[in-house]
């Protein structure tokens, strides 16, 4: 079993967020491992419901700002709605998976986590007027 370190970087490598979880398989699908960051972080958020998510990905109704998401009332998230959501922005190139120190561009891609057990997120923001 693997402890994997998540991590959210900006696009400069600066460390926005961490969190580690053990006993991990030693080898997971990229899909996989982008789906328990998200159970996890979903978890967290519903042990104490707010208005204020720290996640991946946008929840439903809910507004961006500096270090999160902004929902209009605390509630409890589903986490396969928001792991469904993002896969799909993953494959829009909403955000980048690196292992190690390497890309994953595919999500079917096997990933092994005693070699690599860092994986870092990194959140892709459109340019304006581009």
């Amino acid at each position: 079993m693997a402890l994997v370190t998540f991590r959210d970087e900006t696009a400069a490598g600066r460390t926005l967020e961490e969190f580690s979880l053990p006993d991990l398989p030693e080898r997971i699908s990229a899909r996989e491992l982008v789906r328990l960051r998200v159970r996890e972080e979903v978890a967290r958020h519903n042990a104490a419901p707010s208005a204020h998510f720290r996640g991946l990905v946008k929840p439903t109704d809910a507004e961006a700002e500096l270090n999160g998401y902004r929902m209009r009332t605390a509630r409890r998230l589903d986490w396969e709605k928001q792991a469904d959501a993002a896969e799909a922005a993953f494959t829009r190139n909403g955000f980048l998976l690196l292992v190690g120190d390497r890309q994953v561009d595919d999500l079917d891609t096997e990933i092994d986590l005693t070699t690599d057990p860092v994986v870092s997120f990194v959140k892709l923001v459109p340019l304006v007027g581009g």
